[in-house]
């Protein structure tokens, strides 16, 4: 009766292990991930690519109407003149470390950024496509690794805009 009563304290103590094990694996709920959300309120959302560098101005005309980032379509710049002053785009002074550490000193529970906005161009190495940041640009060098590292690092979430709809290089294409 004793090695009886051993084996079914074991068998509990396996099945308790187990279960827990498996409680914590389970990712969060979609009502538990919109309660962060609603929960974290302040946050930073970065429009940034080829288009930053126009600054709202093609050849000497400010955009009409839109934001910067739209500025290939509303100022109607030939796909393949964007694409060639994309070889100008170097952001050597970028620090997602800084961006990461003002997120999380202003207060910021997470920060988001345009990984493929509707220009189609991706900020990280695409292996989809050559129109992104390693390929087409002098920088060559993926942009969201680090600021997914800076972000880790502050605690800072992190999420990604993709346009997938919209792409007025290549409409319906993936990066």
């Amino acid at each position: 009766m004793r090695t009886n009563n051993k084996s079914i304290s074991i068998v509990l103590i396996l099945i308790f292990l187990i279960s827990g094990a498996t409680k914590a694996q389970q990712k969060p709920t979609d009502a538990e991930r919109l309660a962060w959300r609603h929960e974290a309120k302040f946050g930073m959302f970065i429009h940034w690519g080829v288009y930053s560098m126009y600054g709202g101005v093609y050849k000497g005309y400010p955009q009409a109407r839109g934001d910067a980032a739209w500025i290939e379509n509303r100022c109607k710049i030939p796909v393949a003149e964007y694409r060639e002053n994309a070889k100008q785009f170097n952001p050597v002074n970028y620090n997602p470390d800084a961006w990461a550490k003002m997120a999380k000193d202003a207060g910021m529970k997470y920060l988001i950024i345009t990984a493929k906005h509707h220009d189609g161009f991706a900020l990280f190495d695409s292996k989809a496509s050559d129109w992104n940041v390693v390929d087409a640009t002098t920088y060559g060098k993926d942009l969201l690794k680090p600021l997914a590292e800076a972000c880790k690092k502050y605690g800072i979430k992190l999420g990604f805009y993709y346009s997938q709809a919209v792409d007025w290089t290549n409409p319906g294409a993936s990066a």
